[in-house]
C-alpha cells in the first residue's frame, strides 16, 4: 500500500470498519462508569472544543457544508508552490517522548534521518516505536494489563472493544479537556481547525481524551462505482440511475458471459441504506429499533437475492471472492462495483490504465430504491485514527505534546505538512513536476503510519498530475453532501457489557445474510437467522442500549 492509497483509505475505511460503533467493554455488571461511559448531550458541547476554520492554505475547491458537522473534503488540484509557516518557532521545549503506533509494512530503521530531523523541527526527541499493525489488536491489552503504555500512543476506533478504551480513559489515558475545551483550544489553531465531529469520537464521559488523525465530515462506507469510460461510450451517464429498478435494468443491457463480462459485482455492503435501513440502529415512536426488524432491511434483501440469481452477477462474487473483485474492475469484467470511496486516487486510476488506458472510474448518485422518495445515506464515524497521551504525563508535557500535535495537524500544502509527510527537500524529497516525490529514504523512512497516526490535518482530496480524479471526486461529494445525515448514536463512545458484544456483532446473521445476498440462501433463512439472534441476546442488547443509552444520553444526533 503506497502513501497516497493509504491517506485516502484511512479517511474512508471501506465497508463496516468504517460504520462500526465506538464501543468498548465494561465488564458484564452492565454498569456505566464516570470515566469511560457515554456523553451527555449537555457534557459533551461544554467539554468539545470550539472549531475554527484554518484559511492559511487556500483549496482550488473550497469543502460545501451538507448538515450540522457535514461537509465535502476541500480539493487541490496542485500542491501549493510555496508552502506557508502556520507554527512559529520550535513547538517543543526538549522534552523526550516515547510513541506507539500500528504500521501495515515495514518498520523504518531507528534513528533514522527523518526522526532526527522531525526532533530537530519538533523541539523534542520523539522515541518511535511503530509496531506490527496486524498484531497490534493483541499488543496492546499486554501493554494496559502491565499498566506499561508508552507516553503516546495511537488506538484505532475498531479496536476500541479489544483495547477497553472506556476502562483505560481517565485511568491510563490523559483528559485533555482542561487544555483543549471550548476557546482552549485556539492555542492549537491547527488543532482547533479539527471538526467537532471528529472530537466527539474521541470523547468518553463527557471528556475529551483522544486526539483525531484523518478526520472528515464526509465519511460514508462507500459507494457504488461503475466504470465511467465503459458505460459512457454506451451512452449511459450516472444521473439516468434513479432507482433500483433503473441499476437492476443495466444488468441485461451490460452483462454478455460469452465475452467474460458481468454487470454487477458485490453491492450489498453499499447499497442497502438506499432503501432507508439504517446503518444499526434506528428510533420509531420513541423506541429503539434494529435494521434487521425493519421492512425496509428485507425489501433490499430480497431485491439483492434477486441479482444473485439474475445472471448478471460475476460468478467469482457470488462465489465470495471478494480478493479479486478489484481486479475484476480493472479488466472490465464486472462494471458496477461497491466500494470504499478511499478507492477514488491516483493509484487507482495507474492500476486501472495499466489494464486499459481509458480507464475512469465513476460513481451512481445515492438515489431512493423507489425512485420516489428522498434519498438518504448514513455518516460513518467522523474519525477512526485516534491517538492518546498517557495519563502520567504532567501538565508541562501534556501542554508540549499538544504543540507538537499542532505541528503535526498543520492543513494540506502548509511548511509543517510537508515536512511531515515527505521529510527534507533533496534528502527525503524532491519537487518533480510541482509535486513532492519521495526519494530512496523518503520511501525508506518517511512513513504515513507514524508522525500522522499521532495527529494530521483534515482530509482533502489531491491527486497530483491527474486533476480530473480530483475534479470527478469533489463533485460527486458536492452533489451528495445534502443526502447525508447522522445515525443513531453517531459518533458516540459506548462501555457495553462483554456479554453483549455477540449479539451486537450478530455474526450468525451476517454470515446468512452474505449467503443470501450471493443467492445461497432465501430472504426466509435470514428471517429464521434474526429470531434466533433476538432469542440469543438481541433483544436483551437493544433493552440494554435503551436503558442505559437512549434513555440516559439520547441518539447522539
Amino acid at each position: 500500500m503506497n502513501r497516497r492509497t493509504f491517506v485516502n483509505t484511512a479517511v474512508a475505511v471501506a465497508g463496516a470498519a468504517a460504520m462500526a460503533p465506538l464501543l468498548s467493554a465494561c465488564g458484564d455488571g452492565g454498569s456505566q462508569n464516570n470515566k469511560g461511559s457515554a456523553s451527555t448531550k449537555t457534557g459533551l458541547k461544554a467539554a468539545l472544543p470550539t472549531y475554527v476554520a484554518n484559511t492559511s492554505v487556500k483549496a482550488d475547491i473550497p469543502s460545501v457544508a451538507g448538515g450540522a458537522d457535514v461537509m465535502t473534503d476541500p480539493g487541490f488540484l496542485t500542491y501549493p508552490a510555496n508552502p506557508v509557516k502556520t507554527v512559529d518557532g520550535v513547538p517543543g521545549k526538549g522534552g523526550s517522548y516515547t510513541t506507539v503506533t500500528p504500521l501495515w509494512g515495514t518498520v523504518p530503521t531507528p534513528g533514522n534521518s527523518f526522526y532526527e530531523a522531525m526532533n530537530k523541527a519538533l523541539g523534542v526527541t520523539m522515541t518511535m516505536k511503530p509496531a506490527d499493525g496486524n498484531n497490534y489488536a493483541t499488543i496492546v491489552p499486554t501493554m494496559t494489563s502491565a499498566k506499561k503504555l508508552p507516553d503516546w500512543i495511537q488506538l484505532p476506533t475498531w479496536w476500541n472493544p479489544n483495547f477497553n478504551v472506556g476502562g483505560l480513559a481517565g485511568t491510563q489515558l490523559a483528559d485533555l479537556t482542561p487544555y483543549l475545551a471550548g476557546d482552549k483550544i485556539k492555542k492549537y489553531p491547527n488543532l482547533a481547525a479539527i471538526p467537532s465531529g471528529a472530537w466527539q469520537a474521541g470523547a468518553w464521559g463527557d471528556k475529551i481524551y483522544g486526539i483525531p488523525s484523518f478526520s472528515s465530515g464526509f465519511v460514508i462506507a462507500g459507494t457504488t462505482f461503475y466504470r465511467r469510460d465503459v458505460l459512457e461510450a454506451k451512452g449511459i451517464t450516472a444521473d439516468q440511475v434513479k432507482s433500483a429498478d433503473d441499476l437492476f435494468a443495466l444488468g441485461k443491457e451490460l452483462t454478455d458471459s460469452k465475452r467474460g463480462v458481468w454487470a454487477f459485482d458485490d453491492l450489498w455492503t453499499y447499497l442497502f441504506p438506499f432503501w432507508g435501513v439504517p446503518n444499526r440502529w434506528t428510533v420509531k415512536d420513541g423506541k429503539l429499533v434494529h435494521k434487521y426488524e425493519t421492512d425496509e432491511f428485507l425489501e433490499a434483501l430480497d431485491w439483492h437475492n434477486k441479482l444473485a440469481k439474475s445472471g448478471y452477477m460475476h460468478p467469482d462474487a457470488l462465489a465470495g471472492k471478494d480478493a479479486d473483485g478489484t481486479t475484476r474492475f480493472y479488466g472490465g469484467k464486472t462494471l458496477i462495483a461497491g466500494g470504499g470511496t478511499g478507492a477514488w486516487n491516483l493509484a487507482d486510476y495507474q492500476s486501472g490504465a495499466a489494464a486499459n488506458k481509458d480507464y475512469r472510474r465513476g460513481s451512481f448518485n445515492i438515489f431512493a430504491a423507489d425512485g420516489k422518495s428522498t434519498p438518504s445515506l448514513f455518516l460513518g464515524t467522523s474519525a477512526s485514527i485516534m491517538s492518546y497521551l498517557n495519563a502520567k504525563l504532567t501538565k508541562d508535557q501534556i501542554e508540549e505534546c499538544l504543540a507538537v500535535a499542532n505541528y503535526l495537524a498543520a492543513p494540506y500544502g502548509s511548511a509543517e505538512y510537508t515536512m511531515v509527510n515527505f521529510g527534507v527537500e533533496g534528502t527525503h524529497y524532491t519537487m518533480v513536476d510541482g509535486v513532492p516525490t519521495a526519494t530512496d529514504d523518503g520511501k525508506k523512512f518517511v512513513q504515513a503510519q507514524t508522525f500522522p497516526f499521532l495527529a494530521s490535518p483534515p482530509a482533502v482530496i489531491s491527486n497530483p498530475g491527474e486533476n480530473q480524479i480530483t475534479q470527478d471526486y469533489a463533485a460527486w461529494q458536492a452533489a451528495n453532501v445534502k443526502y447525508l445525515y447522522k445515525p443513531v448514536f453517531w459518533n458516540m463512545n459506548i462501555s457495553m457489557p462483554t456479554s453483549l458484544a455477540t449479539a451486537d456483532a450478530a455474526q450468525a446473521v451476517e454470515d446468512t445474510l452474505k449467503d443470501c445476498y450471493h443467492g445461497k440462501a432465501k430472504v426466509s433463512d435470514v428471517q429464521a437467522a434474526i429470531s434466533s439472534w433476538k432469542s440469543g441476546g438481541g433483544t436483551r442488547l437493544k433493552q440494554w442500549l435503551t436503558d442505559n443509552i437512549l434513555a440516559k444520553y439520547g441518539t447522539g444526533q
